[in-house]
């Protein structure tokens, strides 16, 4: 009996060692093995330290590779509390060096966490503070790698490109909208401490920043600089309260160059009002187009046959009475009889009325919005507006009539500038855009490339080849000729448009504009120009707008290699204008008759001592001013 009990009591404590031992080898295992990643990170925790640099950004460079935004290495201080031994003196010490206060210092050093920033006063330092500070030699004061965004342009492009805050985030511009993209991963210095924080020697691993992508605009800098300059020029000379200029490929909508004044240094953005830093005006302001939206009803009536520009007549006495309100011409007393040709050269805003009636509200409205105004662009900037459009039950006689002419609407200039751009180049409207690529910054490999976005066929080519003809005449022969080019097709329309303030027209200010493009037969860039309220000058787009738009295209010619071409549109002169003359070919003439027949309008010099021209220059059919010099080689 006595000798089964003390066996029953062995196997019961066999049993439960064994138990014991299973729970243990249990736990172990659940320890060693399920919970080994999250044990393992406490573990880390408590004993590791992570330092961090910061990753550059990625560089946003134009379509030829010029860098406009870029990174400097600066530094930034960090402290680890634990291992700071006497934190009144490195406070004091600080904070002498950084010119901030003591007591602001102090409390970052007292931190209860592993390692602390000092933000941000210790954020983006100068080499010679930074070499202050490393001379002290303290024990838990870190000096680390910091990348600062830089702009080598200053200025230049300055909405468009945007602008970072202090921790390197995008918040504006490109930056904003393609920040996922151009944000590296940053990376560390892990070392290990002991339980008192002390660093432990040759105890560390380094993990290398990776920059960010690549973005690639459709942007030409020559172009932009070439817009900067004609900006600042308007601005000097008419004190304007804003400017803009935008530049595109009429056939894809790749956004050139464009600019806007007032504008900033992103580098110092911090300097410059709100308001001036974060409104890209081209995309941002909403205004009445004036005249410049007349391209949009002329489109509109010739595909809908509603007017014949070279047959329809029309005689302007210079006002039309539309529901008792009457609609005056620019020009007193009016143009008399014109073909409605002439009443696009002559920017006639009674003849534009009878093509905004004979297409009705609706229809005009219909156009209006196909060709992409009252809603956004789709342009991949933030901030884009929508425009304001009168809706077509709540437009009578007098709306419809105004609206033909740009006025009574709301509208951004980079609608107009697509909405042109689809009436001139072959009837398609497509989606803005200012990013071409983006790539890996190390192998270069296009990692996504944008092509142009078509929305939707507007009108058709016979029509568009219309509207290029009449308004290559409006440079030829009608209010645009400030935007003439010499021996290169331009066509444009200028726009003069009245401002609004508190519901009323105001008086003697308004917002001049034109829309320029080239060659006028096959346009590969057009060019929009708006000057707000230019002082010390006559009112008139085609007298301010109009020659800053052909310096911009001037410039244009060489940038895109655009050849010469001759129009079969003869140019009509005003009394005060320079005269220009086609070259004769004199070659193979003898000496005498190759003077006669370049003398009517030009000077003449010879080169050689024969009696017959081999060779001349400015060779036949280019435009030179009248009396200047054609030099003569004889044989």
């Amino acid at each position: 009996m006595f000798q089964d009990n003390y066996k029953n009591r062995v196997l019961v404590v066999f049993l439960v060692v064994i138990l014991l031992f299973v729970l243990v080898i249990c736990k172990i295992f659940f320890i060693q093995v399920i919970q080994y990643d999250k044990l393992n990170d406490l573990a880390n925790d408590l004993w590791s330290r992570n330092l961090p640099i910061t990753a550059d950004r990625g560089k946003i460079t134009d379509r030829n590779g010029v860098v406009l935004a870029d990174n400097i290495t600066t530094t930034s201080l960090v402290v680890v509390p634990n291992q700071i031994e006497n934190k009144e003196e490195v406070a004091r010490a600080i904070s002498d060096i950084l010119g901030v206060s003591y007591d602001d210092i102090y409390k970052h050093l007292n931190k209860k966490t592993s390692i602390e920033r000092i933000h941000p006063e210790g954020r983006q330092l100068s080499y010679e503070v930074a070499d202050k500070i490393n001379a002290l030699n303290y024990d838990g004061v870190y000096l680390l790698k910091e990348s600062k965004r830089y702009y080598p342009y200053k200025t230049l492009l300055s909405h468009v490109l945007g602008y970072v805050g202090i921790d390197n985030q995008g918040l504006s511009g490109i930056e904003s909208y393609y920040d996922e993209y151009l944000t590296g991963e940053d990376g560390m210095i892990k070392y290990y401490s002991d339980g008192k924080g002390k660093r432990i020697d040759k105890a560390s691993s380094y993990t290398s920043p990776q920059e960010g992508l690549t973005i690639n605009l459709t942007i030409d800098i020559n172009i932009q600089e070439a817009i900067e300059r004609e900006l600042d020029n308007a601005v000097s000379k008419y004190n304007p309260e804003q400017a803009l200029i935008v530049v595109a490929n009429p056939k894809t909508g790749e956004i050139l160059g464009m600019s806007s004044r007032p504008n900033f240094d992103s580098n110092n953005y911090k300097l410059y009002n709100t308001e001036v830093i974060n409104r890209n005006l081209p995309i941002f302001n909403t205004y009445e187009p004036g005249s410049t939206f007349k391209v949009i009803t002329l489109a509109s009536a010739i595909e809908e046959k509603k007017v014949n520009i070279f047959e329809d007549d029309y005689y302007d006495s210079g006002s039309i009475n539309v529901e008792g309100s009457r609609i005056k011409c620019w020009k007193a007393g009016g143009h008399g009889a014109q073909r409605m040709l002439d009443v696009v050269k002559n920017s006639c805003n009674p003849g534009f009325v009878i093509m905004g009636q004979r297409l009705g509200k609706v229809t005009l409205m219909s156009y209006i919005k196909k060709f992409g105004f009252g809603e956004k662009t789709g342009i991949d900037l933030s901030g884009e507006e929508n425009g304001i459009l009168f809706k077509v039950e709540n437009m009578g006689p007098v709306e419809t009539a105004t609206t033909a002419f740009g006025q009574g609407v709301s509208v951004t200039p980079i609608q107009q500038v697509m909405g042109v751009s689809a009436a001139i180049n072959g009837g398609s409207l497509y989606t803005p855009y200012i990013v071409k690529s983006i790539s890996n910054p190390q192998t270069y490999e296009v990692l996504k490339q944008y092509e142009p976005v078509f929305k939707r066929r507007v009108i058709s080519e016979e029509t568009s080849k219309l509207v290029r003809f009449a308004l290559e005449s409006v440079v030829a022969q009608g209010t645009g000729r400030n935007a003439y080019i010499n021996n290169y097709r331009v066509g444009g329309k200028t726009g003069t448009a009245q401002k609004v303030q508190n519901g009323a027209y105001m008086d003697g200010n308004y917002i001049l504009s034109f829309i320029g493009f080239m060659p006028a037969n096959d346009p590969s860039v057009v060019a929009y120009v708006a000057i707000d309220n230019p002082k010390g000058v006559v009112q008139y787009g085609g007298t301010v707008a109009a020659p800053i738009a052909k310096s911009v295209l001037q410039s244009c010619i060489d940038i895109l290699g655009i050849e010469k071409s001759k129009s079969d549109i003869t140019r009509e002169y005003e009394l005060w204008d320079i005269k220009y003359f086609e070259v004769p070919d004199v070659t193979g003439m003898d000496k005498t008759t190759a003077r006669k027949t370049l003398t009517e309008h030009f000077s003449v010099e010879y080169s050689g001592n024969g009696d017959t021209v081999i060779y001349q220059a400015p060779s036949k059919g280019e435009y030179i001013k009248e009396g200047d010099k054609v030099k003569l080689m004889l044989n």
